[in-house]
This record gives C-alpha cells, structure tokens and sequence, in this order.
C-alpha cells in the first residue's frame, strides 16, 4: 500500500513509512485508553464495546478507501483514539466467569487477539489488489481495481458488523458482578453493611485506592510494556523481511506466501491457547511461564537470519514451524500478564486499570512499528557491513529488547 502511495523515492524506505501508519494508530490509542476505561467502570462493559465495534465499521472501511499517505496516518490514528476494546474485553473476560476459569477466559481473549493479528495480515495478503490476482472476477474498472486495497478492508468492516449485532445482546458484568466481587474482596465488610441495611450504594461511597499507587500492577504494565513493544517492532519487521528480496537476506515471499505462513500460524496458535495453555499454567504458574516464554525466545529470533538461507519445501516447513512457535510463547506472556495485571486490582477499578496498561502499551508500541521500520531499512543498507550485517543487527536488537523485559520479570513486586 505505502508502494502504491508513491511516496518512498526507493524500494528500502518503504518499511520507514509503513512504521509510521501502524504507529498512529498506537499514539491514537494511548491518548484516549485512559478516557474509555473510566467510562467502562462508570458506565458498565457493554457501551464501551459497542462503541469500539462501531469505529472499526467506520474507520477501516475509510483506511481501505484511502488514496494517500497522509489520508491513510489520519484514518489509522481515529480508528486508534475510538478503539478501546482489547482493555475493556480484559476486564470483561474476568468478570463473565467464576475466579477458577480466568485462565481460560483471559487466554481466550489473547487467543482471539493473536489470531486476528496473524489472520488479519493473512486477509490483506490474500484479498489486497484483487484486480490484479483474480481478473476474472474483478474488473480494474470496479470499486475493488480502483481501490486496489478496499476488499480487505471491507471483509473485516463486515465481519465487524456481525460482531457488532451480537455484541447487543452481551450481558452486562460491571453492575451484576459488583457485589459478589465486593464480597470476595471483603466479605466482612460486607456482611456489616448488610446488617445494616446497606447494599451496594454504602460500598459507592468508599474511596477507590490510587492504581498508580498499586505498586504491582505498576511493575506488571512496565513488563508487559516491554514484551508489547518488542512483539509489535517484530510483526512489522516479519512481514518486511519475509517479502524483501533474497539479496537483501529477505525470503522473496509474495504477500500470499505471507498469508499463508501467517494463517497456519494462527491455527497452531488457537490449538495452543485453548488446549495446552490453560493445564500448562496450573501446573507450572504464571511467573515460570513467562519467563520461560520470554528465555525461549531469545534462541528461536536468532535462528531467524539463517532460516533465510534455506530454499523450497525446507525454508516453508521451517518457517511455518518458527512462526507457530514464536506466536505461542508471545501470547504464553500475554496472558500471564493479562491474568496477573486483572487480579493486581479489585473489579471496581479494572477498567481503569486496563485503560491505564493500554496508554502505557500503546505509547511503547507507538515506538515499534515506526521504529522496527527504521530499523529495518537501515539493515538493508548495510548489507556488506563486517559486524552483523543486515537482518542479523535486526534480530538482535530485537533479542536485546526481549532480554531487557525478561530481567524486569524479576522486579519483587511482580511476584
């Protein structure tokens, strides 16, 4: 799309552009992550959702009707400051089950969260410029052959829709669950107030505690942070490196190829989620499996600049292999976290608390993509360079990134 822009003056400033679109939609988010989650514990889960489902209706379709560079930056960054969703879906998924299922409820969200980043790639790399790939059936006089990346967008505009109709009948958790959550948090308290004649609109009155205060939840947003920048500078730069030419270490994938790693992918990562993941954190807990999702890891990007020396039927299976396994050990992390940062508050405050964790993740992902970007069209440039030339330097400062939120794994308050 940045291509067809016509906007970068050569083929490795096209990564530099394209940082800077997916981060205006992160620097939308950040600003406005704090706004919804206030209105999620005010006016309930359910408003906000609708609300964030409606923009995606709206702003994706506008982005995939874009036909400038500067066009494409300001749709991405509306879409960013209306999209509340993933923090707001976080507290729902916590409360919507009884406290022994959040495991699985919150790896549900990372699953279906991982898997629309994979698949929805997967999506543009099939369906993008369809005039050209399928003449049969669009003509380039169409809508589609005039906006050559329209249909993507409107695939999941109409999905979205669908989410939408069904999301009207979510039930509500905020109100329903306030006063079994009170009286797990204190039910001494709240027997008294019983007692009393009290219900819910004695517990109104009661200060809430200052989130930035909550030493925990502070030190788990800076950890997830970290893992949220490197695993958003990594899906920028794999897309990048996976179709640049062999000449400049990529592995000259078509974006269908892209596709095809990244839908595979998103199956082997919805088997993990939901069939390994939840009796994998019984047994080991949270804190052991990230970090040693977050040690794995270091290995597996480091093998990435060699996976490019392979050819045919060995560099696909290798790469499918990664990918599946790169994927499973970031949402492994996610979730922990996920779960670690939801059970850091009470249920009052969980909004505000995962609006909070996504001003944070967002200002740090605003970073990866257009950082990633840059990173990456320098490494084209130093192809012939005598230390680590080209992706080489790429998967290192990635690693370095990893290593930087694995040592924070360690800070007291997380355990």
């Amino acid at each position: 799309m940045i291509r067809d822009f016509h906007i970068a003056k050569q083929e490795e400033d096209i990564g530099f552009y394209a940082g800077f679109v997916a981060s205006s939609f992160m620097i939308g988010r950040a600003l406005t992550s704090i706004f919804w989650g206030k209105l999620a514990d005010r006016y309930g889960r359910k408003p906000i959702i609708l609300i964030g489902t409606f923009s995606v209706i709206i702003f994706n379709t506008l982005f995939g009707l874009s036909t400038s560079f500067w066009l494409a930056i300001s749709v991405r960054f509306f879409l960013g400051c209306f999209n509340c969703l993933l923090g707001v879906i976080r507290a729902y998924a916590s409360e919507v089950v009884s406290e022994e299922y959040n495991a699985l409820s919150l790896s549900v969200v990372s699953t279906s969260r991982g898997i629309g980043l994979i698949l929805g790639p997967a999506i543009g790399g099939y369906l993008a410029q369809p005039a050209e790939k399928y003449p049969s059936i669009f003509s380039q006089s169409s809508v589609f052959g005039r906006f050559p990346y329209f249909l993507p967008s409107f695939v999941i505009s109409v999905y979205a829709t669908g989410v939408l109709i069904a999301c009207w009948w979510l039930p509500e958790t905020l109100h329903t669950r306030c006063r079994i959550a009170q009286g797990r948090l204190n039910p001494t308290e709240l027997n008294d107030d019983e007692s009393r004649g009290g219900g819910l609109d004695d517990q109104k009155i009661i200060s809430k505690p200052s989130l930035l205060r909550n030493r925990q939840l502070m030190a788990i947003i800076i950890v997830y942070c970290v893992f949220s920048l490197q695993e958003i500078a990594y899906s920028e730069i794999f897309s990048l490196w996976a179709v640049s030419d062999r000449s400049y270490g990529g592995l000259s994938f078509s974006s269908q190829d892209v596709g095809e790693v990244l839908a595979i992918s998103g199956l082997g990562l919805l088997v993990f989620q939901l069939l390994v993941y939840p009796p994998l954190e019984k047994t080991l807990g949270l804190l052991v499996i990230i970090r040693l999702s977050a040690v794995l890891l270091i290995p597996l990007l480091s093998c990435y600049p060699y996976i490019a020396l392979l050819t045919g039927a060995t560099l696909h299976l290798v790469i499918n292999c990664a990918s599946i396994l790169k994927n499973a050990l970031s949402i492994s992390l996610v979730t922990g976290l996920f779960i670690m940062l939801n059970k850091a508050v009470p249920q009052n405050q969980r909004g505000a608390a995962n609006g909070i964790s996504m001003t944070a993740m967002s200002v740090f992902k605003s970073f990866g993509p257009a950082g990633g970007g840059v990173l990456f069209s320098w490494a084209q440039k130093r192809q012939d360079a005598t230390f680590l030339p080209g992706d080489e330097m790429v998967f290192l400062v990635l690693n370095l990134v990893q290593l930087v939120g694995l040592i924070l794994t360690f800070i007291p308050y997380i355990s």
